[in-house]
């Protein structure tokens, strides 16, 4: 049987701490020794690649799974990747604009949003200023009927059509709601839990191998699918109720404190 342990880590609220957004040193710390060990340690994140925040990229792990099993990478080597056909995109710009609900559009290289929404909102004006994005109504003719995007944040605002909307994205879409009027909005069909299980199935890991750590509704399929479940302290949802174990915050020495009760350091 192989014995090899494969974890995999959400980013935010796991190994980011909230504004000012750090990876403490205990968890640096915790994931070297982890590695040191033999672990294979992979990102497991709803965030796609042009998302990544510099401080994970600093770190090292085995490779990444972005925008919810979107795209798999290892070794800096694309293994896997799924897309949303620009016809579904357009599709639901459109029904967006009619729906008057904010966007943001990510992809595996960039973030994009509607210039031409009458949805705006203070939340997004500043999300434009903090993220570099690209107005899909600038493309030219080529890249219009080209463009396309793994997942998107949605916006809801108090003159929304929330429940037109609701229903095409139950006919095309997965919704994971953040609350607030913010929904994740993922491809049917992949997942975190789909990213983790290519991944075991291409090294011949069992599920018993297999470790998960966490903090939101969005990492549910992953927790749920893994061996071992971590809820960290901080995580929200109710989601500690289908955990194996619920660690301390992140910013308490969380991942640390999991690691080493689960002898993985």
């Amino acid at each position: 049987m192989n014995n090899k342990k494969i974890l995999f880590f959400d980013i935010d609220g796991t190994l980011l701490t909230p504004h000012p957004f750090t990876v403490p040193e205990s968890t640096k710390l915790a994931l070297k020794k982890a590695h040191e060990n033999g672990h294979l340690l992979f990102i497991n994140t709803g965030r796609t690649k042009a998302m990544m925040p510099e401080e994970i990229s600093e770190l090292h792990f085995d490779g990444y799974v972005y925008g919810c099993g979107t795209h798999i990478y290892m070794d800096n080597k694309l293994l896997f990747f799924r897309t949303v056909p620009n016809l579904l995109c357009k599709e639901t710009v459109d029904l967006l604009r009619k729906c008057k609900i904010e966007a943001m559009f990510e992809s595996n290289t960039a973030i994009l949003y509607d210039g031409a929404s009458p949805a705006q909102s203070e939340f997004g004006a500043r999300m434009r200023k903090e993220i570099p994005m690209t107005d899909i109504t600038k493309f030219n003719r080529e890249d219009a009927c080209t463009y396309s995007y793994d997942k998107f944040l949605a916006h809801m605002l108090p003159d929304s059509d929330v429940e037109k909307f609701r229903k095409f994205c139950n006919d095309h879409y997965t919704v994971f709601d953040h609350e607030d009027g913010i929904w994740e909005v993922t491809q049917k069909g992949t997942s975190k839990a789909t990213g983790m299980e290519f991944l075991l199935d291409r090294f011949s890991i069992p599920k018993e191998n297999c470790y998960a750590f966490g903090d939101s509704p969005n990492d549910l399929p992953m927790l749920k699918a893994a061996g071992i479940s971590v809820a960290m302290g901080n995580a929200y949802g109710g989601i500690e109720k289908d955990c194996t174990w619920q660690t301390s915050a992140v910013d308490k020495d969380g991942i640390y404190h999991a690691l080493e009760h689960l002898n993985l350091i």
